[in-house]
């Protein structure tokens, strides 16, 4: 039984891991991994960031990811950089895994639940809608870990064992709370759409909003007047207030609804009450948490809730909508013809590779513990890391991530040096953690027209703020001492 299921599950869902590995790529230190590697490296090594590790350490603190990472670390004595490469590897598998377990409560046929479980493999980096989410990041995110911890209970909630659950919804909230909340609440509608009759649903949920509503009675920090320098960071993120949605973003957030609908009235008519039910949990989900996310984005007074992100509901309803959709494929088209089969798997995974392709076109694919630096920046970051001092204070371009040729690659992250605030991710440290707005109001600003800078503004940055080295263009402006330099960067030393 043991090597049946050797070749029969687990085999099969590791190939699928590598080919949805090799498919959306990896890239550390990108985008959040800015937060959260940094996080990690300063827990490894605490005379590492001492200026400005507040953009990161504030955030984590609702976190337990970072702790969770360095004693991985700790026992296993693998570096981090390959810990977070294998904890990718580990944690596509385990969605993957859940997936299959999902899809096989719902349909016999073999070759369905692995179109299933083809078609999230391939679209692992698919956007959802408006959020700037993925169903997974090309990074390991406290939200990939989230949110196999949620499929996985599901999948228990499915098998009629709902407290098992319960310890894997738990660790959801500890790897990232925001992701764990909508376990939670996918999790009640689903088994409660599994129960006889209605009317224990209708009772549940009207405990549920009473326990809400004494619940939000204290937290009146909600309902404080942000300021100027909170609203000019959420100013930079669009997709935080619905207002900024364009028409084919809320066209990602409601077809899926409507599909899930159809899914419901086809499971139905075809006699499959739990497919039917399920169905009807991802729509009553979906519903309210749009419900909810209008009541709390719309009115102006509610603000301050924008930082809860409620239209991120939709990662684990665009994650069932791929699983699902590659099931009815199978079923519905590809009827067990290799041909047909080489069709599908083509056509899913090279347009995301090729999107992937897209999304990152001046570094590699795979970058690697053990390759190279690709790009100018990279290098940079790179040289940096090996040869300044830990206690190094660095100042760059505030939006050097937006840089051509950078690919949102964070500094803090790669280089391991304490920064200035920039104006790209740490906004959306900011929005979360309205204290740091004052300060990085204060630096993003003394940063302006970084372009035209000369030798006396550098000077004016290292007596306002103690920064002692900078990143500049080269060749560098007059007056600086400069260590290294590529065609694009030099890495100067302020006397």
């Amino acid at each position: 039984m043991k090597r049946k299921r050797l070749y029969t599950e687990i085999l099969p869902v590791l190939l699928f891991t590598l080919i949805g590995f090799f498919v959306m790529g990896y890239h550390p230190g990108y985008e959040d991994d800015g937060i959260y590697l940094s996080a990690v490296q300063s827990d490894m090594n605490p005379a590492l960031y001492p200026h400005d590790s507040d953009f990161f350490k504030l955030q984590m603190q609702a976190s337990a990811f970072d702790d969770a990472t360095v004693e991985f670390v700790r026992l296993t004595h693998i570096p981090v950089s390959w810990s977070e490469m294998l904890g990718q590897l580990f944690t596509i598998f385990l969605i993957l895994w859940a997936c299959h377990s999902i899809a096989g409560k719902f349909f016999e046929r073999a070759e369905v639940r692995w179109a299933g479980v083809a078609m999230v493999a391939a679209m692992l980096t698919l956007p959802v809608a408006g959020t700037a989410l993925y169903i997974a990041d090309q990074h390991l995110h406290p939200r990939n870990v989230a949110t196999a911890f949620i499929l996985m209970a599901v999948d228990r909630i499915l098998a009629g064992k709902r407290w098992h659950a319960v310890p894997l919804l738990v660790a959801a909230c500890a790897m990232h709370p925001i992701m764990g909340a909508f376990g939670f609440s996918f999790s009640f509608c689903l088994a409660v759409a599994l129960m006889d009759p209605v009317h224990v649903w209708l009772k549940d949920m009207r405990s549920a909003f009473a326990r809400g509503a004494a619940v939000a009675i204290p937290i009146g920090w909600l309902f404080e007047s942000p300021n100027p320098a909170w609203r000019k960071a959420l100013n930079t993120r669009h997709y935080f207030l619905l207002a900024g949605w364009h028409w084919y973003e809320w066209l990602g957030a409601l077809a899926p609804l409507f599909l899930f609908w159809l899914l419901m009235r086809l499971a139905e008519k075809r006699g499959q009450t739990l497919l039917s039910r399920f169905a009807f949990a991802v729509l009553i989900y979906g519903i309210f948490q749009q419900l909810v996310a209008l009541a709390m984005l719309t009115p102006p007074s509610m603000i301050r809730l924008s930082s809860l992100q409620p239209m991120r509901y939709l990662q684990i309803i665009y994650c069932f909508l791929a699983l699902f959709a590659g099931c009815m494929i199978a079923q519905f088209l590809l009827k067990g013809r290799v041909w047909r089969w080489a069709i599908f798997l083509l056509a899913a995974n090279g347009a995301m590779l090729t999107a992937q392709e897209a999304e990152f076109p001046n570094c590699r694919h795979f970058e690697m513990p053990w390759t190279k630096p690709a790009n100018p920046w990279l290098q940079a970051f790179a040289w940096i890391r090996k040869n300044t001092p830990e206690n190094a204070y660095f100042a760059l371009d505030p939006n050097y991530m937006a840089m051509p040729g950078e690919d949102y690659h964070s500094f803090r992250a790669l280089a391991e040096r304490s920064q200035l605030a920039d104006a790209n991710k740490d906004t959306a440290v900011v929005i979360l953690v309205p204290q740091l707005a004052v300060e990085w109001n204060r630096e993003v600003t003394a940063q302006s027209s970084w372009r035209d800078f000369k030798l006396a503004d550098f000077e004016r940055l290292k007596r306002e703020f103690g920064v002692n080295w900078v990143l500049v263009s080269h060749p560098a402006p007059a007056g600086l001492d400069c260590r290294w330099h590529n065609p694009s960067l030099s890495v100067c030393r302020l006397p």
